[in-house]
């Protein structure tokens, strides 16, 4: 019982290793989405009608 032991522990460190890269890779993957939205935030409603003098033509 002691040799099952000591081959498990191996595959134990391997899962939690696997589970901490996951878990990292859905904390950068949020962070990324977080802050690649527009630049100057989310349109109001009335910038459809009548654009601003400081943007590009489309």
């Amino acid at each position: 019982m002691a040799a099952a032991t000591f081959t498990t522990i191996p595959a134990m460190w391997l899962l939690l290793l696997e589970a901490l890269a996951a878990l990292l890779l859905l904390i950068f993957i949020v962070w990324w989405t977080m802050f690649s939205g527009r630049r100057r935030g989310e349109r109001r409603s009335g910038d459809d009608a009548a654009p601003r003098r400081d943007d590009p033509p489309r």
